[in-house]
């Protein structure tokens, strides 16, 4: 047998954590008088997009961004908007390194708890508490603009994981990143379904992109391989388009590469599997 294959999506995950990661790293030195200087002015807070979105208020009234936020931030958030706006969240399922590491603690869970993992949680309550982080986005948005400055920062597990070692994080970041580290053991992306701001309003994305994930019902054999492979556990066997506010776009369930295993069945499209049909023929 052959070797498998790496997923394109792992290897952009993989390379964006260690871009993210050079570039913390990098920063902190550069304060020293080290680092590589042509990246040295680039930080964590001038490459996440949230900043931007928190940022956008005090933008459009008083012409002037959030303490710690960069010109950058805003940028980098509408063009993660626009894709957001044409294929949905791809930056939480493929780009986000937060995400990413999430995602390597599952495979730790899922080796203590085999096919449980990730089903501890009903889904009749898991739906609910979804969106708990639609709360934290609120609180977010309001308390930055009242306040001026980078609210979250102080609770914000990305910095925390990347600059742990910088004696610059606020016990805040430490507390929600244990607690995401303990719970991604139980939950895949814990942070990413119930907390994280900036998977909120991407979500939001979902209900109007343009390229929506739809299930071919006349093919679907009900094998529900997708339901067991979404790691956000959204039921995708029972519906036709899915528009769930939770999708992160990373093409795990689709047909193909994906988990489906009958072609033509569960894709990101924008016609109808009939027309599809009616072209082949």
């Amino acid at each position: 047998m052959g070797k498998k294959r790496l997923p394109l999506r792992r290897i952009i995950q993989v390379l964006f954590f260690v871009i993210i990661a050079l570039i913390a790293v990098n920063h902190t030195l550069s304060e020293a008088g080290g680092g590589i200087p042509f990246i040295s002015n680039a930080s964590l807070h001038a490459v996440c997009p949230f900043g931007g979105v928190v940022s956008l208020y005090q933008v459009i009234t008083a012409g002037t961004f959030v303490k710690k936020v960069h010109e950058s931030s805003l940028v980098l958030a509408l063009i993660v908007f626009a894709a957001a706006l044409i294929m949905g969240p791809l930056f939480c399922g493929w780009i986000c390194p937060f995400g990413t590491f999430q995602e390597w603690m599952a495979k730790l869970g899922k080796k203590l708890f085999k096919k449980k993992y990730n089903r501890f949680i009903p889904y009749s309550v898991d739906k609910y508490l979804r969106f708990l982080r639609y709360a934290v986005l609120a609180w977010v948005l309001f308390m930055t603009a009242r306040s001026g400055q980078l609210f979250f920062s102080g609770a914000d597990p990305y910095y925390a994981l990347f600059q742990f070692w910088t004696g610059e994080v606020a016990i805040g970041g430490f507390v929600v990143l244990a607690l995401t580290i303990v719970f991604s053991l139980f939950v895949e992306r814990p942070f990413c379904k119930y907390a994280c701001p900036f998977g909120a309003t991407l979500g939001l994305f979902n209900l109007i992109r343009l390229v929506p994930l739809k299930r071919n019902a006349s093919s679907c054999i009900s094998c529900k391989k997708c339901d067991k492979t979404c790691p956000m556990n959204i039921p995708l066997s029972e519906a036709g388009t899915i528009r769930n506010h939770q999708c992160i776009s990373c093409y795990e369930c689709t047909s193909g590469d994906g988990a489906c295993p009958v072609s033509n069945t569960l894709e990101f499209r924008t016609g109808s599997f009939e027309e599809s049909d009616k072209e082949e023929k």
